[in-house]
């Protein structure tokens, strides 16, 4: 078995364009070997790589994230099925999280009786009298309240 793939042999077996290849290796998502004539090639363990990251992009995860998640695994080795294991159960929070949000602003735009407007803001249903402006920009019934910065002083009282 061919224990490297060309950027096009792990662009036709992931379904990803050469140039996203190229992409999330300059951002340190996967990761190539060079030939003598500096062409590139990429361990077979990559196509997992390709495959988290897409996965992830589907469900709405930032490169950002990705590329963090992906960091914590070894890069000495081919990460092992406790690795990811690992790296699972430390997303398992955000991605309910995630799911929690989804599944209100879903079920949020199912109330508003398709008048069309979504605007949150001045709408009479969801905001009567424009009352959340005064907490700030955003999504306010949907996304969580961001907590008072703390002080530097312990003396002070939060602006």
């Amino acid at each position: 078995m061919q224990e490297s793939l060309t950027i096009g042999q792990l662009a036709a077996r992931s379904g990803v364009a050469p140039s996203a290849l190229r992409y999330y290796e300059r951002l340190g998502l996967i990761r190539a070997d060079r030939t003598g004539g500096n062409q590139r090639r990429y361990a077979r363990t990559e196509l997992r790589r390709v495959a988290f990251i897409r996965v992830s992009q589907q469900v709405g995860v930032s490169l950002e994230e990705i590329r963090e998640a992906l960091d914590s695994l070894p890069a000495s080795r081919t990460p092992t099925a406790a690795d990811w294991a690992e790296l699972s159960a430390a997303w398992r929070a955000r991605l309910s999280e995630k799911i929690r949000l989804m599944t209100k602003l879903r079920d949020d735009l199912d109330g508003c009786i398709g008048c069309g407007c979504l605007s949150l803001q001045r709408c009479v249903l969801y905001n009567p009298e424009d009352k959340l402006s005064g907490e700030g920009p955003g999504a306010r019934l949907i996304l969580p309240r961001p907590e008072p910065a703390a002080s530097a002083c312990g003396d002070c009282a939060p602006a």
